[in-house]
């Protein structure tokens, strides 16, 4: 069974932990056939080595099956603290997928079993998780810790996330960001998703909110998770269709084929001037298609992870 035909085979969260667990191993099996393979099996123990570094420590047994240079680290470098937030807002409740018989995961299914990939990783490399969901409040709040019993505590509140339906609740990100802002004590990488879908306020409001985030120096990534097929491309058919805002209730009627190409163009607007505010923010934007897997965001983590080490 190929890796995403197994994503489609579990996707109802039977044996959650399980699920998260083989999505590890098959990235890190497929790490050994990539260019990147040097990040796989050790990755816990070993960071790149860099002009300058001491080279007492360099593992040469691993530059032999790599060629690549890596030193040793030892248990007091190799652990991190990491902050997962995720958005549970009604809209991250979209796609239904009764309406897309093709679709394994909706935004916040797919949110959860990405945030439970990433701490079966923490695990494995001895470091300290804490998570927080939010909607038009801050309603879940764990801190960082790196012993068995709080990781499986965060794997079933995110058990818990996938399972559950949208309670038609507006997004107050902003403020709920702030919120977690402030009990960040100490330095972290902060992992946040969402799909940056606001019912009010202006960007600015919550720029200022990702800014606080990454205040004491921290490290933040913006994981920007959408439907491309339906968000970005309007991809509804030639029929007439009705369309509601499952934040606000308010719908319209219309037909998609109509507006698609202008829908389009205002949506990469979109993404290129949150982009751009990204950039000058010094915030890591990663967009992610939920259709697409969790490579991406099992990459990005590790390539991040070791810049922040």
């Amino acid at each position: 069974m190929s890796f995403q035909q197994q994503q489609k085979h579990t996707a109802k969260f039977s044996e959650f932990e399980l699920l998260a667990q083989s999505i590890v191993e098959g990235f890190i099996s497929g790490m050994h056939k990539s260019p990147f393979h040097g990040f796989s099996a050790e990755f816990a123990e070993h960071k790149i080595y860099n002009s300058g570094d001491s080279t007492r420590h360099i593992d040469w047994k691993l530059f032999a099956k790599t060629d690549k240079l890596y030193t040793k680290r030892y248990d007091e470098e190799t652990n991190m603290r990491c902050h997962i937030i995720i958005d549970q807002s009604s809209s991250m409740y979209y796609p239904n997928k009764k309406e897309h018989p093709k679709l394994v995961y909706n935004k916040a299914e797919f949110s959860a079993l990405a945030s439970a990939v990433l701490l079966q990783i923490l695990k494995k490399q001895r470091d300290a998780a804490g998570l927080s969901l939010y909607d038009d409040s801050h309603s879940f709040y764990a801190p960082e810790k790196g012993n068995e019993r709080h990781f499986q505590m965060l794997l079933n509140t995110l058990e818990t996330l996938a399972l559950s339906k949208p309670k038609a609740l507006k997004t107050q990100t902003y403020e709920v960001l702030h919120q977690i802002a402030e009990q960040l004590h100490r330095r972290s990488m902060i992992i946040l998703f969402t799909d940056m879908f606001q019912s009010s306020r202006d960007s600015k409001e919550l720029f200022e909110a990702l800014r606080h985030l990454k205040y004491n120096k921290h490290e933040l990534i913006l994981f920007h998770v959408y439907d491309k097929n339906t968000e970005y491309d309007f991809e509804f058919g030639s029929t007439p269709k009705h369309f509601v805002d499952v934040e606000t209730g308010a719908s319209i009627d219309l037909f998609p084929e109509i507006v698609q190409e202008q829908y389009k163009t205002s949506m990469l607007d979109y993404v290129h001037a949150l982009k751009g505010k990204c950039d000058q923010y010094n915030i890591n934007y990663v967009p992610v298609d939920i259709r697409r897997g969790f490579e991406k965001i099992m990459l990005t983590f590790f390539q991040k992870r070791n810049k922040f080490l």
